[in-house]
C-alpha cells in the first residue's frame, strides 16, 4: 500500500463517524492500509492511560492519523472512574493534546466554509481558515496548584505579584501562557504559505498585545516581519475581543486568521457555528512530518451507537487528510460530493432538519462525487 493510516475512533460517536469515514475511504479507493488503535475513556478506566504506549508506537509506524472523538472529564471526576488499584496513582490528560505535544503538531488548521444550501449557515459567503498555534500558550500544560514556594519566590520579582502576597499558597493557582519566538514564527509562516498556495487574499493576526504585551506582542512582532515577504497578501491585526464581534458582524470580510492556542480554540468554534456548527467543523493537527485529522465535536455519549449524528466534520477531515497526502484530485472529488449533497438537501441528519442516519449521509456523499 502507498500509505499507512492510523484510525483512532475513540469514544461515543467517534466510533460512529469513524465508520462513516471508512465507508467513504473504501469508496474512493485510496491506496492505503488502515490500522486501528486504542484511545479514550475506556482505556483510562481499564489502564489509567487514555493514550496507551502501544498506540503511540502504532502512530510512529504510519503516515498520518484519523481521530474520532474522546470523552474528557475534570480531574476529580476522572479519578472516580478508576479502579481502586489505580486511584491516586495516575492523572488524566487529554490524549489529543498529548499527541500534539509528542509529534510537535504545531499547526491546528480549522477551515470554516459555508456550503450552499446548508440551512444552518449564518451567511452563505463565509470561507475562513483559522491557524491556531497548537503546542504552546495556555495549553503548554505548565500549571501549579498549590503554588510551590520556589515558584512563588520566583514570581515575586514581578511587581504585580504584590497584590497576591497575602493569598495562601493553597488558595492560588497559576497557569503559564508560554510563547517562544520560533513557535510564533512558524505558525504565522504556515498561515502565509497556505494563503499563497491557495490564492487567499489576506492574513489577519488575532491577539491582545495592548494587554498581554509580552506574549501577544511577540506574536505580532514576528508576524510583521513575515508579512513583508508576502507583499501580494494583505496583512491585518485584530484584538481577540474585537474579532469575536466582527466575526458576527461581517465574517465574509475575513480569509485566513492566525492566533495562539486558547484564542484559536475560541474563535474556531465561533467560526464553526457560523457555517453550521460542530457537525461541520473539521480540523488538522499538522507538523513537519506527521498529522492528525479530526472532527472537533465531542464524544456525545447520549448519541453513541445510534448513528444519528452528522458525519460531515469527519468526512471533511478526511478531505483535509487527502490534501495533506498530496491526493488533491481525490480531495476535490470528495468535497464535490459533500457540497452537492448539502445543496440538494435530500439527505440530512437531524441537526439540519432531516432524519437521515450518519451512514446514509456518508453513502450520499459517495453517490454525489464527480
Amino acid at each position: 500500500m502507498k500509505y499507512k493510516v492510523a484510525m483512532l475512533p475513540g469514544d461515543g460517536i467517534g466510533k460512529d463517524v469513524m465508520e462513516a469515514a471508512q465507508i467513504v475511504l473504501n469508496a474512493i479507493e485510496l491506496d492505503a492500509e488502515y490500522i486501528y488503535g486504542d484511545v479514550g475513556w475506556e482505556f483510562w478506566k481499564k489502564e489509567g492511560n487514555p493514550l496507551p504506549d502501544r498506540t503511540i508506537e502504532l502512530l510512529k509506524e504510519t503516515d498520518c492519523c484519523l481521530f474520532g472523538a474522546i470523552t474528557s472529564k475534570p480531574k476529580k471526576e476522572a479519578q472516580e472512574e478508576l479502579p481502586a488499584y489505580l486511584k491516586g496513582k495516575v492523572e488524566y490528560f487529554s490524549p489529543i493534546v498529548k499527541l500534539r505535544q509528542l509529534f510537535d503538531l504545531y499547526a491546528n488548521v480549522r477551515p470554516c466554509k459555508a456550503y450552499k444550501g446548508n440551512p444552518l449557515n449564518y451567511r452563505d459567503d463565509i470561507d475562513i481558515v483559522i491557524f491556531r498555534e497548537n503546542t504552546q500558550g495556555l495549553y503548554a500544560g505548565v500549571e501549579f496548584y498549590p503554588l510551590p514556594d520556589e515558584v512563588r519566590k520566583a514570581l515575586q520579582i514581578h511587581p504585580n505579584m504584590k497584590k497576591f502576597s497575602d493569598v495562601p499558597s493553597d488558595e492560588i493557582a497559576v497557569s503559564l501562557r508560554i510563547f517562544t519566538r520560533n513557535g510564533c514564527h512558524r505558525i504565522v509562516k504556515k498561515a502565509f504559505e497556505y494563503a499563497k498556495e491557495y490564492g487567499r487574499k489576506s492574513v489577519t493576526v488575532v491577539e491582545k498585545p495592548n494587554v498581554i504585551r509580552e506574549t501577544s506582542g511577540m506574536m505580532i512582532e514576528e508576524a510583521r516581519k513575515i508579512a513583508k515577504s508576502y507583499p501580494n497578501i494583505e496583512y491585518g491585526e485584530a484584538n481577540i475581543d474585537a474579532m469575536a464581534m466582527w466575526l458576527i458582524k461581517n465574517p465574509q470580510n475575513y480569509d485566513v486568521l492566525v492566533t495562539s492556542n486558547m484564542f484559536g480554540d475560541i474563535i474556531s468554534d465561533l467560526s464553526a457555528q457560523l457555517v453550521g456548527g460542530l457537525g461541520f467543523a473539521c480540523s488538522g493537527n499538522i507538523g513537519e512530518k506527521y498529522a492528525v485529522f479530526e472532527p472537533t465535536h465531542g464524544s456525545a455519549p447520549k448519541y453513541a451507537g445510534k448513528y444519528v449524528v452528522n458525519p460531515t466534520a469527519m468526512i471533511l477531515s478526511v478531505k483535509m487528510m487527502l490534501d495533506w497526502l498530496g491526493e488533491k484530485k481525490l480531495a476535490e472529488k470528495l468535497e464535490s460530493g459533500i457540497a452537492r449533497t448539502i445543496e440538494e438537501g435530500k439527505v440530512k441528519t437531524y441537526d439540519m432538519g432531516g432524519n437521515s442516519s450518519t451512514l446514509e449521509m456518508a453513502e450520499e456523499f459517495i453517490k454525489n462525487m464527480d
